[in-house]
């Protein structure tokens, strides 16, 4: 139970990001909107979601962590969102009379999360400059 507790506080905005995709991609509906005009806008938007959320992975990891473990990050910021994305997509199209689950979403989900690793890897390497500017400026 401490583990969870330690795990929430760490991670909040990222836990909120997950627990939003999980209620939108299992609602049963979406209200129309101007955007539905707009070519894939559909995909546009799991991108954006699953990169967001990823980007945000990253960022309160890097916020609590002096050292960077990289199978760390590679399990929590890149594989279990595509994972969780696969699974959304096989329950949205098997267990849902109202979703159906699409390969493209699924690929939507994975470009996001992908992107997101390249902004972690900036979002890194800017914290190793501002380490190494501090240390120096302390010599």
């Amino acid at each position: 139970m401490q583990e969870i507790k330690h795990f929430v506080r760490k991670y909040p905005f990222s836990i909120l990001c997950i627990i939003l995709i999980w209620i939108l991609s299992l609602i049963p509906f979406f209200p129309e909107t101007p955007l539905d005009d707009v070519q894939f806008i559909d995909k546009w938007t799991h991108l954006v979601m699953y990169g967001g959320t990823c980007s945000v992975i990253w960022w309160e990891y890097l916020r609590q962590h002096t050292s960077i473990d990289k199978q760390k990050l590679f399990l929590l910021a890149w594989l279990t969102p595509i994972l969780m994305s696969g699974v959304i997509e096989l329950l949205q199209e098997y267990c849902t009379t109202t979703r159906g689950g699409e390969w493209f979403d699924f690929a939507a989900n994975a470009t996001g999360v992908t992107l997101a690793v390249i902004v972690g890897l900036v979002l890194c390497y800017i914290k190793s400059l501002n380490k190494n500017t501090r240390h120096n400026s302390l010599l």
